[in-house]
């Protein structure tokens, strides 16, 4: 019995799917894996793949990574002999005697697809073919389960939804003064509601008493005209353009925010919103797809596409103190329920199934 787990992904800034690969990786430690990675894990076996197929290096990092994926995997895992290849993203050889788990984190690209994107083959006719095949799935939430049965076809039976968690030693309170913004984390695309709330910021009554800080990195398709709007509304002194924050510093930033405001559309789980939660710091997020799941009654839900809701929200937590003081301790107290350790073990029994 033998275990590949395919980091050839991996980012150097990480985000999203980085993140749950390295939270989840100790806790894999028990089934002795090989890593298949271009970066450094000391203490584990790593068999080293090439540097440039992230997608770092955009569109053609991505083919680069596609096709290694598919010529080169299955030679790997046959010289390595490998009984089971684990991708922590829905990746992996078709066709081939390479048997593979995966995970699965949404179906947002098929929701809100994007015109003339380059990645329209790879989520239509990829990534279906890769759920079909695969032994088994992983999915993130309750929500992206019932999205790959709906979307896809595949039956329920092949799908265990384990959902993410936080770095309990990295996001806790850290009994800061809270300061005068708002706080927004993540990408700036479309799906994410970033128009809708910065309309509802300027909406405020006190608006110019508050700023709205976005954090993520900065996008050339979208953020110009985030920009613009911000202009137009005259509040660009108001609204800050944080770029990529590090892991480092995210828990101070989410600790002084009055509150994190997460409108998005659709999440496959909605990772900002635990990890302000248990920062003890008041969340406004949507009432669609996982966001429920992952806040529970500790979060003020609303709906997305009504941007007064939003304005709504945001005013009740920088008036309430009394609000805001009930949300962090719900907060604190529901985020618990969330650990990797869970996550790792659940993970662990999917994958021992197969080896």
């Amino acid at each position: 019995m033998s275990l590949l787990i395919n980091l050839s992904f991996i980012l150097t800034k990480p985000t999203g799917t980085t993140n749950y690969a390295f939270n989840l990786l100790p806790h894999l430690k028990s089934l002795k894996p090989t890593l298949l990675t271009s970066q450094s894990f000391p203490n584990y076996n790593s068999y080293q793949t090439p540097v440039n197929q992230t997608s770092e290096q955009g569109i053609k990092g991505h083919l680069r990574r596609l096709i290694w994926t598919q010529f080169q995997l299955p030679e790997i895992s046959k010289n390595l002999k490998s009984s089971l290849l684990f991708s922590p993203l829905p990746e992996a050889p078709l066709y081939s005697n390479c048997r593979f788990v995966i995970t699965s984190f949404d179906t947002i690209p098929l929701r809100f697809p994007k015109r003339f994107s380059p990645l329209i083959p790879y989520h239509r006719y990829y990534t279906p073919q890769v759920l079909k095949q695969a032994e088994h799935i992983i999915c993130i939430s309750q929500t992206t389960a019932q999205d790959i049965t709906n979307f896809y076809g595949i039956p329920a039976n092949k799908i265990t939804p384990i959902l993410l968690a936080h770095d309990r030693t990295h996001f806790y309170p850290l009994n800061l003064p809270t300061r005068n913004y708002f706080l927004y984390i993540g990408r700036q695309e479309p799906y994410k509601n970033i128009q809708r709330l910065i309309a509802a910021f300027a909406a405020l009554p006190n608006c110019k008493d508050y700023e709205l800080w976005l954090a993520g990195p900065s996008d050339r398709r979208y953020t110009p005209t985030l920009k613009a709007q911000v202009a137009e509304l005259s509040i660009t002194t108001q609204v800050k353009f944080l770029d990529y924050i590090p892991d480092s510093e995210l828990p101070k930033i989410i600790n002084q925010a009055i509150a994190l405001v997460f409108p998005s559309l659709w999440e496959g789980f909605g990772l900002p919103v635990l990890e302000a939660m248990a920062c003890g710091t008041p969340v406004i997020t949507s009432n669609l797809s996982s966001l429920p799941e992952v806040a529970g009654d500790a979060a003020i839900l609303i709906n997305p596409y009504n941007t007064g809701e939003i304005t709504e929200a945001m005013q009740g937590i920088a008036t309430d103190l009394g609000l805001r003081s009930r949300l962090s301790s719900q907060g604190i107290t529901h985020s618990q329920q969330f650990s990797w350790e869970k996550t790792g073990k659940a993970t662990v029994e999917v994958l021992s199934r197969y080896l």
